[in-house]
């Protein structure tokens, strides 16, 4: 069992938030990586790395033998290829979602992690929003019954951040993005046993694949939901996300500080709504990494392993498949 945790962080465009991270816990960060010299000098700058802890070669870090943990936050089809890479040389790392972009490509990430004996872990930051957390408490607490329906939606204008990573037609708006509110329904209601879906694209003409995708899901037990995903919409960021259970309604979404509560009395009867403060913290990257350093430090299991993040990208894969074929499609969860 390692006592020290000894980290270095790959990506400074997307990953300071996870330098952050690292540094809020007390970690000792040994290096920070970027391709692009710009972005890389200033982070260094900003939380005062000094140029010798600075790299432009990933494989710098690999090679690094004191080092023993990594976050990694690059373009998601480079996931794989640097993930397994340091898995390889016994890194515990922590990768941005999603996984990665293809079957094969999660599949190789999940079987290298299992060799490795090396903790790996998927930012599936949704599980660490407190809004979200709370309505996971809410829910396991029994307060609006047995669920039977949840939706979920990710909209969020890409017109002026659409580049090439983000325009790569592997790259598809639900997989890149959707899967925030696919991982979030996984984890509040478990896995859709069979999807549907439909795409239109009519607000980003840059890209290939559909900017507005509507999923229906069957879950287990009598239970069903919905994806709404849109990389072209027109209004404020927002992963608003409704449960609707036998007892009760929650309303809530990751970028305001209530959510909204309705519960029946003793004889169903809904009452007034409540509402319910929570605080903003859109990436809580902080959260994360305390739970990613305890798994670590404890040799606990990680939540949101490989295996998370490949059933999650499975059921974006599903989610895609269903809208190009017009047919109903049940993820493979066999990973």
């Amino acid at each position: 069992m390692e006592k020290k945790l000894v980290v270095a962080n790959i990506g400074m465009k997307f990953g300071m938030c996870h330098l952050e991270g690292a540094m809020s816990y007390g970690a000792e960060i040994a290096a920070i990586c970027d391709s692009d010299e710009e972005n890389l000098r200033a982070a260094g700058e900003r939380y005062g790395i000094p140029e010798e802890k600075r790299f432009t070669d990933y494989m710098d870090i690999v090679n690094n033998k004191d080092i023993n943990v990594v976050t990694v936050a690059i373009p998601d089809q480079q996931h794989k290829k640097v993930s397994c890479d340091l898995l390889r040389a016994g890194k515990h790392v922590l990768c941005e979602k999603p996984l990665a972009l293809t079957r094969e490509d999660v599949e190789e990430i999940v079987r290298v992690a299992d060799e490795s004996g090396c903790k790996f872990m998927v930012g599936q930051i949704c599980r660490f929003t407190p809004a979200f957390e709370k309505a996971k408490e809410i829910i396991e607490s029994g307060t609006i019954g047995e669920i039977y329906f949840v939706e979920s939606e990710y909209a969020h204008d890409y017109m002026k951040i659409v580049d090439n990573w983000r325009s790569d037609p592997k790259r598809h708006g639900v997989i890149g993005g959707g899967c925030h509110a696919v991982d979030l329904l996984r984890w509040l209601a478990g896995d859709p046993k069979e999807v549907f879906a439909y795409g239109t694209h009519k607000l980003l003409p840059q890209v290939e694949y559909d900017d507005a995708t509507i999923a229906i899901m069957k879950f287990d037990e009598n239970v069903a939901g919905k994806v709404f995903v849109s990389t072209g919409c027109k209004r404020d960021y927002t992963m608003r996300t409704v449960i609707y259970g036998t007892k009760g309604t929650l309303i809530c979404d990751n970028t305001s500080p209530t959510m909204t509560l309705f519960v029946t009395d003793e004889e169903g009867v809904t009452q007034e709504p409540q509402t319910v403060e929570v605080t903003v913290n859109n990436h809580n990257a902080v959260k994360e990494f305390e739970v990613f350093a305890d798994a670590i430090l404890n040799d606990k299991p990680v939540a949101t392993d490989a295996r998370e993040g490949a059933k999650t990208v499975e059921v974006c894969l599903s989610i895609v498949e269903s809208a190009k074929t017009g047919k109903v499609v049940k993820p493979n969860y066999e990973f």
